[in-house]
Formats: C-alpha cells, structure tokens, sequence
C-alpha cells in the first residue's frame, strides 16, 4: 500500500504543549501520554493538522526535481498544473488541479491532494502520519546543565519504527545491555557518578552508546553551522537510564506553568481564571515516521492519472513534495500566541 516512507525528527524550540483536554488532577491542562507507559506523545491527527496548517500558510514554491525526463510526465504533479502562473515543475500547495469522480468535474488542490480534502471528503490523502514519539528528554544536571536520557525501550521501539521505515543504515546494538551508560568522555559524569534533578547515579562509560550518540547527533540536527554545538553536546551528554527511571523522569520533570487572567477593571486576578498548564521542555526530541502513497483522484479522461506512470513514482513525487514543501519550523499544539510551540524538523537522512 504505501511505497514511500520517512522518518521526521522534531526538535522543540520553545515548550510545547499538546494538550489532552482539562482532566481532575493536580494539572488542570496536562499534555498527551500513552495510555500504558505514561511516555508523552503527540497524536497524529493534531501532528498532521499543524504540518497541513504550515503547508497552507508558507504556500511557497516548490521545485519538483526533474526525474526520468526521457520517461513520461508524472501527471498529478506536472501536467495537471497548466493553468497555473508556475510552469514546468514548480508547484505550490494552493495551485488548483482538476479531476474527475464518477461523471463528475472536480477540482482540488495540491495541499488537499496531500493530505485529503477537509469538507467534502471525495478522496483520501496520500500520506499517512503516525503519532510522535519521544525519543530524548532534557532533564537538569549538576554538571553540564542538562542531559538528554533515553532508555532500552525507546530505543528498541526507535529501531523497531526504523525497520518499518525500511531505514538500513543504522546497526544498532542489544540495548537492554546499555542501562546507565553514557558516551566517552562525558560532560555529566563526577566520579562514574551523575545527578540528574536529585537523583544520582552510577554510569560507566560505553563504547557502544558513544557510536549511538554520534550516530543520533549526525542524524537529528540539521546540516548547519547554527546546530553544531548542540551536535557535539548530544555526542557527550547523553544518557540511556533504566526504563523506569526514565518513566519516572518524563512524568514528573516536564514544566508546569501556572497561568491566570486580570480583571481589566478592578486589575486582580479574574475569579475562577486560574489554571496550569503542562509542557514538554523546550530541547525535547521526538519522531514520527511518514507513509505515502499514489494521490488517490483520477485524472479528466477517468482513466486514472497513473495511466503514464507507476504508483512507485507517484508515491515518490508526493514525498519528494511534502520533504520540500515543509517549512523548517512548525507550531504545535496550544499557547500558540505566548510562543510556545515551535518545532524545527529534519528528516533522516
């Protein structure tokens, strides 16, 4: 079903708040969690509005790559766009594109073709979007400011989704083996010992969480010289802990803020409008993989616009649409005009 697929890494910003709705608790706001493992998460239809918010907004052009040339057009994304300003193979995702279904004329747009229709619902989307899953978490240490930890069930879940990616270019080892480890020359570690918050604990150094930490540094930050400290920081301070204390970790050390409203006439505080709200820190990284298929319309004649080309090549204009169509920074989840929210992705490479 789905021929292409990518891996998204999303680097917070600013906190971020992507929230379950008012719960009775000590958190009037708390953030998504799965279910079973308390592990924070971002669900997929809210991950999937924003990036289609963010198409929608940049509306920028796109450069297609000119593949095959001696093979014929790919026809959703360069023939069916003549009546448009942009010629040849530049795109943008408002450019309106005509189909038909039954005997029926219709007509759509590129960013609808990507991710479905919102109100008439006469095609689904090429792409499919998981939910985003945390993969580092900064949490405060004594030294070095703070540590990105992880733990054996993440990873092997990160190398589960990899496989499912169809991503080869990793060989990861048996991480249960790499609790309480870090990499070479730590930043973090006194004396074999860390502190993370007000907890302590023994490490050793490891030689194969050194070559995880390069490997996750290299693939993680963006290729420029601005995510180079932060490149070389991850190579030193990360921390793979136990499951449970990595559990214990993400449910307890994420921000909580409390926020209220003013009267605008007696200037205090608006009775009943005092609230908190939950946040995942700002250095967080999590991961979402990306499916995508053909775009599911047929083409004016009814016979179906792959009739030139192959699903497979369909399938990789749309992600080869989508990776260049992104902007570098998108907003999730609430709070968005307090500026929180931001994200920068970055697929793997």
């Amino acid at each position: 079903m789905f021929k292409e697929k990518r891996v998204l890494f999303l680097i917070a910003e600013t906190p971020v708040h992507a929230g379950s709705g008012s719960e009775i608790g000590i958190v009037d706001l708390p953030i998504q969690r799965e279910r079973y493992s308390d592990f924070p998460k971002i669900e997929s239809s809210g991950l999937k509005g924003c990036i289609r918010e963010a198409f929608e907004s940049a509306n920028k052009k796109i450069e297609l790559s000119n593949q095959d040339r001696k093979e014929p057009q790919y026809s959703a994304f360069e023939s069916a766009n003549k009546e448009t300003e942009d010629k040849g193979t530049t795109v943008r995702p408002k450019n309106k594109i005509k189909y038909k279904k039954g005997n029926q004329d219709k007509e759509t747009d590129y960013v609808s073709l990507l991710f479905g229709p919102e109100e008439e619902e006469t095609h689904a989307g090429a792409v499919t979007i998981t939910d985003a899953r945390i993969l580092l978490f900064p949490v405060k240490s004594l030294k070095g400011v703070f540590a990105w930890i992880t733990c054996p069930l993440v990873l092997e879940r990160f190398k589960r989704d990899l496989e499912m990616a169809e991503i080869k270019n990793f060989n990861f080892p048996n991480f249960s083996n790499l609790q309480n480890t870090t990499p070479r020359a730590s930043n973090l570690a006194i004396s074999s010992k860390i502190v993370l918050e007000e907890f302590t604990f023994e490490v050793r150094e490891d030689e194969e969480t050194t070559k995880l930490a390069e490997w996750l540094a290299d693939k993680i930050f963006p290729a420029t010289s601005s995510y180079q400290f932060w490149k070389e920081k991850l190579k030193k301070d990360l921390v793979i802990l136990g499951d449970d204390d990595f559990k214990q970790f993400v449910k307890t050390s994420t921000e909580t803020i409390t926020r209220t409203r003013i009267d605008d006439v007696t200037g205090t505080v608006k009775s009943g409008a005092l609230w908190t709200e939950e946040y995942l820190p700002q250095d967080t990284i999590m991961y979402s993989i990306l499916m995508f298929t053909q775009p599911r319309v047929e083409s004016d004649d009814q016979k179906g616009i792959f009739k030139r080309s192959t699903p497979e090549r369909e399938a990789k204009r749309v992600a080869e649409f989508f990776e260049k169509g992104l902007p570098e920074i998108i907003q999730i989840g609430g709070s968005q005009t307090i500026g929180k929210g931001f994200m920068r992705v970055n697929f793997l490479k």
